[in-house]
């Protein structure tokens, strides 16, 4: 899935509020050919070598990162394809820090033991910017831990949001939201047809172009590289990050069952029932294994829930929500189509959040926020907490159909009634994000948002 891709002229830096205009301003491209985007992780990418010594973008495999990181590296080494780079590395690691800076070393866990030469090496040579790392897996023996001040910082990589797609104007900000300001009003119209592709299709960039044009070839042949895609997992990948053997079926089984789970807290006891089979009984240990190696290959992300002080009495609960780092891989999972979405709009609605939650991460970490949820004993609920720190936190629920605006709106105000604000702050915004339609402020102050309008 991750092709190659090509700059084009005006990659150099510019302000958040021009990213979004870029974007939509890039021409859409056929299924397959070449072309890069401006990833909105670019800008951050550009600050974190100004002020640290070496930057390690992480993200699940096909997510860019090697493209993201050309657009700033003067050299590179690429070490999952470069085969005398390894050899060489046998011999002396410290032989890949060699060339022009900022030098890209791409998969660095291949050759783990440069780790500690990258340390060594921003700690000898003056100035800031030296290397990028990339990494689709986490080492098993976390040799990462000693990173040191100053030294190496993390960029997370996910796959791109619907303005990197080109599917989003961006014209509600998430960062301005944060600061307070009113959310504009807006129309912008996807059907739910298109929103079930994009789902289907994912954010991947070596699909661009199959959700633009949406032609039912391309369309298919997208779907098909995910359940590839998973495929690999199930059957080397998984293997690869931490040298455990696994059953691929099992791992399949796995995959399904989180996939039917997605955008809920299923526990990992239900999760361990769906692996296990009429020939072997599965325990919540092993279970938790194939989530960690999962979390390792950066596949599956979990959004925690937030824990503010509250006014009343509820108790918080604290189970994560469980969610592919993009909601594609769940349809691949369990083989569906755009047309099995259409007929089941329970499942249907989850995948929706489970995107919607990809694209706030994507915006949140833009703002340097975190992407929560809430879930407490009295059944309340709210689908994601952006927290940028007190006085700079909104709540959002997420909903496909705009039937359902009102009681999403019921959730938020209760839920706003019940957060010690003297403690942590006026929520800076509450919105409702919706498929499509039209974005307003209403009376009550909460904001809807069509998802095709919402951006960094």
């Amino acid at each position: 899935m991750d092709n190659d891709q090509v700059n084009p002229e005006g990659s150099e830096s510019i302000s958040p509020l021009e990213i979004t205009r870029n974007l939509v301003a890039v021409a859409h491209s056929s299924f397959g050919r070449r072309v890069y985007r401006h990833r909105i992780a670019q800008r951050e990418l550009e600050s974190r070598l100004a002020r640290s010594g070496a930057v390690l973008i992480e993200g699940a495999r096909a997510s860019g990162k090697t493209v993201l990181a050309r657009q700033a590296a003067a050299s590179r080494v690429m070490l999952d394809a470069d085969q005398s780079a390894r050899r060489a590395a046998d011999v002396d690691p410290g032989i890949l820090l060699r060339g022009e800076t900022p030098r890209l070393i791409d998969e660095w866990q291949v050759v783990p033991e440069v780790w500690n030469h990258v340390r060594h090496a921003v700690d000898e040579r003056a100035g800031r910017g030296h290397f990028i790392l990339t990494g689709s897996a986490v080492p098993p023996d976390d040799i990462t831990r000693h990173t040191g001040a100053g030294r190496i910082t993390r960029l997370r990589l996910r796959p791109m949001s619907l303005p990197e797609l080109g599917r989003s104007s961006g014209e509600v900000s998430l960062a301005r939201m944060l600061t307070g300001s009113p959310a504009p009003s807006v129309e912008e119209r996807l059907s739910v047809e298109e929103i079930a592709e994009l789902v289907c299709v994912g954010g991947w960039p070596g699909h661009l172009g199959a959700s633009q044009e949406n032609p039912p070839r391309a369309i298919e042949d997208a779907m098909a590289e995910n359940r590839d895609y998973l495929g690999e997992i199930r059957r080397t990948d998984i293997r690869r990050v931490d040298g455990v053997g696994r059953d691929p079926a099992r791992v399949g089984r796995f995959l399904q069952s989180l996939a039917r789970n997605t955008a809920t807290c299923v526990s990992l006891a239900t999760l361990a029932r769906d692996l296990s089979g009429p020939d072997r009984h599965i325990d919540h240990h092993t279970a938790r294994s194939y989530m960690t190696a999962l979390e390792r290959l950066m596949i599956v992300e979990d959004q925690p829930p937030w824990a503010p002080h509250l006014r009343s009495r509820s108790r918080l609960r604290t189970a994560v929500k469980r969610h592919f780092v993009d909601p594609s891989l769940a349809v691949a999972a369990l083989n569906a189509t755009p047309g099995h979405l259409l007929r089941d709009f329970e499942w249907f609605g989850l995948l929706f959040e489970s995107m919607v939650v990809r694209d706030i991460r994507v915006y949140a970490q833009a703002a340097g926020a975190t992407v929560y949820h809430y879930r407490d004993n009295t059944g309340l609920e709210v689908d994601a907490i952006v927290d940028a720190g007190p006085g700079r936190w909104a709540a959002f629920e997420i909903k496909l159909g705009e039937r359902r605006i009102g009681e999403a709106v019921r959730a938020l105000l209760k839920f706003a009634g019940r957060v010690d604000t003297q403690r942590y702050g006026e929520p800076a915004a509450l919105g409702v994000i919706v498929g499509s339609g039209y974005g307003y402020t209403r009376p009550d102050g909460v904001a809807v948002i069509p998802v095709g309008a919402l951006g960094v």
